[in-house]
């Protein structure tokens, strides 16, 4: 009983406050990764005492996963739309496909406090608490892959792609497409010129057609 007040205790309490100190917890993280932020650093971002962070959240580590979670749901879900925006119709499988790519790296911009809890996550991928990556995983790239892998197997039901596992497909077409500029830009910090984007998402489509177009296009 002791433990479902406590719980209760901790999700009670305005949630325009509760919403303040997630806002701070990610700009913190964005700024100092895991290892530096305290709860001191989220009060001061987001000009409260460490008692009403202590309100919400029990420890650092529920902010991290509360902060990471949520922005890694928001990038899948405008992942999802880009998908679907992008694929409702085939005109011309490379040129639509190209589209799609550049429209995918998108999110690098639009949501660049999360990009940088990624980098800060790579660093520090050996320190993070147990089942941070994993939460993080499900609720954000395989969420938004999985939703890319429905809609390109509408593509090959259509007989434009011959795909005998969506998921993988998917899988793929995000490592060769946007992976290199993913990379290369070290998620958005370091943003490549447009012909280097353009080329690198070129080539990137160029092989995924090569593996997945259709049999008679071989």
């Amino acid at each position: 009983m002791a433990t479902l007040q406590a719980t209760i205790a901790i999700q009670a309490g305005p949630a325009e406050e509760r919403g303040d100190v997630v806002r701070a917890a990610r700009t913190v993280f964005a700024r100092e990764g895991w290892t530096h932020t305290t709860v001191q650093a989220i009060a001061e971002e987001a000009g409260l005492e460490p008692a009403a962070v202590d309100h919400y959240f029990r420890d650092k580590e529920q902010l991290l996963l509360s902060v990471l979670l949520d922005s890694a749901a928001s990038v899948a879900a405008a992942l999802t739309v880009i998908a679907e925006d992008h694929l409702v119709e085939i005109d011309d499988l490379e040129a639509d496909l190209t589209a799609l790519g550049r429209a995918w790296l998108a999110p690098l911009a639009t949501f660049p406090k999360h990009f940088a809890i990624v980098r800060h996550i790579s660093a520090e991928v050996d320190r993070l608490p147990a089942g941070v990556l994993e939460m993080w995983q499900t609720a954000g790239p395989r969420q938004a892959q999985r939703e890319l892998a429905r809609r390109l197997q509408r593509i090959a039901d259509a007989g434009l792609l011959d795909i005998a596992d969506a998921d993988h497909a998917a899988g793929r077409f995000v490592q060769l497409v946007a992976g290199s500029v993913v990379q290369r830009s070290f998620h958005g910090a370091l943003p490549l010129a447009d012909f280097e984007t353009d080329a690198l998402i070129a080539a990137g489509v160029a092989d995924f057609i090569r593996l997945f177009g259709p049999t008679s296009a071989a």
